[in-house]
């Protein structure tokens, strides 16, 4: 671990249920209690846990498609989830009672998105164009006025903003690598001050945007960063997702050395604050596939990784790594 923050694994915290089991994790949201809500793939559901990582309750069974993708809390205290299965953002309770979807379930926007494309770079090559809400939604975020910012990611290349009570305000991006387009934008998150920051994944930046999307900066230290969190002191957190050997870049071209998943912590300013991963990254403390991140009030982090779909299936992973860890600071 470098920088000037350190942190410690804790182990075994996580009191996962009998008979549950999550062989990917895509998200983990913090309530205002630091109750910890970890949102699974596959077996999709929502875990809650006590800051202790006793296990309260869960919920979703037969509500997700099994690709659910993220998870975070709005300003009211209600849970919001993407699903990129059925093209769709939903707003829950925090104990799962359904207030409102984004989307028409199961129809896809036009983007000229082609799954059948070939491989993950394939398919984000096929857009041809930003399209409306949704076509396979990635992140959503909550701004302080309670507007919903919505990334659009594996079949689209935009970012849709939303007024409370769901109305389409507006939308932008396009697919591409300069500034304001996207390849892959896979979290978003909205600043105290309205500023909005997208994890554009496939072009390895955070890009800065104001509350109506006008291009303000980029971050370029970054690598494939799939989630976004910020701190009550302003720091930022970062899971950023392993490049394989034979992978393909939109901006680096073929990866010829492997480059091990890391989380980082980084200053307002960008400085890198911590910054841990690498090659032994089924050991505990060590990432395979991190995908989603989420920070208490004592800073602690908790990092979910889609290690089965990720590690498990592409990168020779055996099945029943780690999936979801939690990370205390010192």
């Amino acid at each position: 671990m470098s920088g000037e923050l350190s942190y410690t694994l804790v182990e075994n915290w996580e009191k996962l249920p009998q008979g549950f089991k999550h062989l990917d994790c895509v998200g983990a949201g913090i309530d205002a209690s630091d109750r910890v809500y970890v949102i699974t793939r596959m077996d999709a559901r929502v875990i809650v846990y006590e800051p202790d990582g006793s296990f309260v309750t869960a919920w979703g069974e037969g509500i997700f498609t099994p690709r659910t993708h993220c998870i975070k809390f709005g300003p009211d205290g209600s849970v919001y989830a993407a699903d990129d299965g059925n093209h769709t953002i939903r707003k829950f309770t925090p104990d799962g009672k359904l207030l409102m979807t984004l989307g028409t379930p199961g129809v896809a926007s036009d983007t000229g998105y082609n799954p059948n494309a070939g491989s993950g770079y394939d398919k984000l090559a096929s857009i041809t164009h930003g399209g409306p809400p949704f076509n396979r939604p990635t992140g959503v975020a909550l701004a302080p006025n309670g507007e919903i910012y919505v990334c659009d990611g594996y079949g689209n290349a935009r970012v849709h903003r939303f007024s409370a009570d769901g109305t389409l305000i507006q939308s932008w991006g396009e697919p591409g690598t300069k500034p304001g387009q996207f390849n892959l934008p896979h979290d978003v998150w909205v600043m105290p001050d309205g500023r909005v920051m997208v994890a554009d994944r496939e072009n390895d930046r955070i890009q800065f945007f104001s509350p109506t999307g006008e291009f303000l900066d980029q971050w370029t230290h970054v690598q494939r960063p799939t989630g976004l969190a910020m701190d009550g002191d302003g720091l930022i957190y970062v899971s950023e997702l392993w490049w394989r050997v034979g992978q393909k870049s939109f901006v680096h071209g073929p990866i010829t050395e492997d480059r091990p998943g890391r989380v980082s912590v980084l200053a307002p300013d960008g400085r890198v604050l911590a910054r841990w991963g690498g090659p032994n990254r089924t050991d505990p403390g060590m990432f395979i596939a991190p995908h989603g991140i989420g920070v208490d009030s004592h800073g602690d982090i908790y990092v979910a990784e889609v290690t089965e779909t990720f590690g498990v299936k592409g990168g020779g992973i055996l099945s029943g790594s780690h999936s979801f860890q939690k990370f205390a600071r010192s």
